[in-house]
């Protein structure tokens, strides 16, 4: 299933070590221009990344002595066999601002209202004081937890 002639490459790495080795990876592939699409690591998959490339070649060049990979496996990769891994990409961006009250909709704080004190979108994340809690206690929860209520701006009234 081969797609505008790209190609689906898995490398192995050292367990754990996946997000650096994408990362070596990409500037390689900046570095000598080479025909490297998409890196990705699925979710809860420990010491394997998938690579889209052009070739063979392409992806091997790519992960040409960097650390933690261990090799290109030798068979190409049919994109229906990862497909499943790759629903989470169709995600809406959440447009969570810093200060925004929000609603935790899973988890031991389900419907508790808290407010957004630190985001990290690379993984997901946003960190959240409690407004019924007595001391704020900083909580990390996963971003797709929480729903907005009330915008930063919007802040008519402060804590009850």
């Amino acid at each position: 299933m081969e797609q505008e002639t790209s190609q689906i490459f898995a490398i192995r790495t050292t367990a754990n070590r996946e997000e650096q080795v994408i990362d070596f990876i990409s500037s390689n592939a900046k570095k000598k221009a080479l025909e490297v699409y998409s890196v990705i690591h699925p979710h809860g998959m420990r010491g394997y990344i998938f690579l889209e490339a052009k070739s063979r070649l392409d992806a091997e060049q790519a992960a040409f002595k960097v650390p933690y990979a261990r090799g290109v496996l030798p068979n190409e990769i049919n994109y229906s066999e990862i497909e499943h891994m790759l629903e989470s990409a169709k995600k809406v961006e959440m447009n969570i601002q810093k200060n925004d009250v929000v609603e935790i909709i899973a988890g031991p704080f389900k419907r508790e209202q808290a407010k957004i004190s630190r985001i990290d979108k690379t993984k997901e994340e946003v960190v959240v004081e409690l407004l019924e809690a007595a001391v704020p206690i900083p909580i990390t929860i996963r971003m797709d937890s929480v729903k907005v209520i009330r915008r930063a701006g919007d802040e008519g009234r402060e804590d009850e």
